[in-house]
């Protein structure tokens, strides 16, 4: 029997996905593929190498420092998200990713990004976190305030442009039991926005713009599919049971702590539910 994760990003909404993962650690639940999205990808990365709470911790840690993330970024190098600081200096010296394990665990591992010039998701499969650190920018380098990634001469953005929550995908790979961790409670559908901004920085390419227009209806989609699989007993869900107001860049230390303890909270409640659907 194979069984997947799937894993939504939505920026540092993502600490409950943090929650949720160090309780699966916490239960020896064991997988076989995951797929992260975004924010999913950045903390999901935690799980094969056992690394309970380094999700939270660096965010914690650095949540006002102005080399991490913010509009001083923004400004002074094109990306929210310190390029430099928060995807090399962070996991290669200051909370340092545990590649050995990772590699140990056995686990396939992929990210989602948005090729831009194709408007289409690509799954980019890692085998080495540290050395493949471009792929992870490329899932979460959310559109306008964020520059390309280059990989491979593909220009990428933000995976959760074309797959916010890849389960169709991850049903191709073929897996038998499919845990999906979502950042959403159940009542949220996403809003239809205002296109212009996105047409006119991304006018180069109209394939991506296609894209960005589409997803609030393509996202919707994805959820009421979610929401059929649960039913039909295909894929065992776990979505926050209220919402907590946290912005994408969170600098408030107690907002984000929250959100890993309704993580927490919500993954203990399921935990029974999860073995029994796994049948371990």
């Amino acid at each position: 029997m194979s069984t997947s994760m799937v894993l939504e990003g939505g920026g540092l909404r993502g600490l409950y996905t943090v929650g949720v993962l160090d309780v699966f650690m916490d239960n020896d639940i064991k997988v076989d593929t995951m797929m992260g999205v975004s924010a999913g990808a950045l903390f999901g990365v935690n799980y094969p190498s056992k690394q309970r709470e380094r999700g939270l911790r660096y965010n914690l840690n650095y949540a006002k420092d102005p080399r991490y993330m913010g509009f001083r970024s923004l400004i002074t190098t094109g990306n929210i998200a310190n390029k430099e600081f928060a995807y090399y200096e962070i996991p290669f010296k200051l909370d340092v990713y545990d590649e050995e394990a990772f590699e140990k665990s056995g686990i396939d591992f992929y990210v989602v990004a948005t090729n831009v010039e194709t408007g289409k998701a690509e799954y980019i499969k890692i085998d080495n976190v540290l050395e493949q650190m471009e792929a992870f920018r490329a899932t979460s380098s959310m559109p306008i305030v964020s520059k390309l990634v280059e990989i491979d001469g593909k220009k990428y953005l933000d995976g959760g442009c074309a797959d916010s929550i890849p389960v169709k995908k991850c049903m191709e790979f073929g897996c038998d039991k499919m845990i999906v961790v979502l950042t959403r409670p159940i009542d949220y559908r996403k809003k239809s926005e205002n296109n212009f901004i996105n047409s006119v920085v991304y006018r180069k390419y109209p394939e991506f713009v296609q894209t960005l227009n589409n997803r609030p209806t393509d996202y919707n989609k994805t959820l009421e599919d979610i929401i059929e699989l649960e039913k039909q007993g295909k894929a065992f869900v776990i979505r926050p049971s209220r919402s907590i107001p946290i912005k994408r860049i969170e600098h408030d230390k107690e907002v984000m702590q929250s959100m890993y303890n309704l993580g927490v909270e919500d993954a203990k409640k399921q935990i029974d539910g999860l073995i029994k659907y796994l049948g371990v």
